[in-house]
């Protein structure tokens, strides 16, 4: 056998083709801005948030196996730190941002010395606890802008250019954070997390430091939800806590993470495509009802594929896989 038959093809027959098909569309995507309207730039835009949003939870939630239901409290304090710093201090959006993620880090971190000793629905309740109360202060906080809201500052640009750096930026946060996913399904880190999520008592006793861990993945997911909610904020340039401190933005992202696979490093960003072009689709087709019918459709997609849809695909989307997963699950 000749050196150049040592190597056998891929799963794809082709070993270069699965790298040829990213790059393709990560250059269709880049181009985006430039040769579509400014609708899909919007929709788009959108689906690079919650994925990135999807992404985040995924740290605390798919890998650790902690029910953060309140999450999206980071996203709001990210949110309004951006604002306030960039309205009552003064600063440029960049280093706003950033203190933005630090602050969300930082309440995780605090947050978890308590609460990360709760498990299951307990912790899930607290975090809902922690989230109503995070944005009953921000209404009550002149600093904030109380129930009125914040106003930022208007971009100097054009409206194209500002939706393109905005399109530009969610995209490569999205990038970074599927990333970071891809290093903790491979890193030490990671598989201390899992450990958690198997069997605390027995990752303790193994010697895995499980809360130092549990509160570095809550501040690693906080932050990472915090720069994502003051990107949103910079986007809309108004926000006021009934939009930022949302549940409903909470539950969009646990069922993008549940749709794509919990804790696998491309189950998240699926979820979020997913159930993003599906709602747009059915919001188009269906202007009464529409609510029920993608409702319908995620029963459907939750029934045919429980265990997420990277699971499914990596059975190569065969109907024998879809009848073992049925039966594995019961249904």
């Amino acid at each position: 056998m000749t050196g150049a038959e040592t190597a056998p093809p891929g799963r794809w027959g082709v070993p270069w083709l699965p790298s040829l098909a990213i790059a393709a569309a990560v250059v269709a995507l880049l181009s985006v801005p430039w040769v579509t309207p400014g609708y899909w730039v919007r929709v788009l835009s959108g689906v690079f948030m919650f994925g990135a949003m999807a992404q985040s939870l995924n740290i605390i939630a798919g890998f650790t196996g902690y029910a953060d239901f309140g999450n999206v409290v980071f996203f709001g304090l990210g949110a309004y730190t951006t604002a306030a710093l960039m309205t009552q201090a003064g600063l440029a959006f960049v280093p706003a941002w950033v203190l933005g993620g630090g602050v969300a880090a930082g309440a995780a971190g605090l947050l978890g010395w308590p609460l990360l000793r709760l498990r299951g629905h307990y912790f899930a309740i607290a975090t809902i606890g922690v989230l109503e109360a995070v944005r009953e202060i921000a209404s009550n906080l002149a600093f904030f802008g109380g129930g009125m809201g914040i106003t930022l500052p208007i971009f100097a640009g054009t409206p194209d250019a500002f939706y393109r750096l905005i399109y530009y930026v969610l995209f490569a946060v999205l990038a970074a954070y599927t990333a970071l996913g891809w290093w903790l399904a491979r890193s030490r880190f990671g598989y201390a997390l899992r450990a958690i999520k198997a069997d605390e008592e027995a990752a303790a006793v193994m010697g895995v430091a499980t809360t130092r861990y549990k509160i570095l993945a809550w501040s690693l997911s906080a932050s990472c939800t915090g720069l994502v909610g003051g990107i949103y904020a910079y986007w809309l340039k108004y926000i006021e806590p009934p939009f930022v401190f949302d549940i409903l933005l909470s539950v969009k992202c646990w069922i993008m993470m549940l749709l794509g696979g919990a804790g696998t490093f491309l189950g998240p960003l699926a979820g979020a495509v997913l159930l993003e072009l599906l709602s747009v689709f059915i919001w188009g087709q269906f202007l009464r009802g529409h609510m029920l019918i993608l409702g319908l459709a995620i029963i459907a997609v939750v029934l045919f594929m429980p265990t997420g849809f990277m699971d499914l695909a990596r059975r190569r989307f065969s109907l024998a896989g879809v009848l073992d997963t049925l039966r594995r699950n019961r249904i």
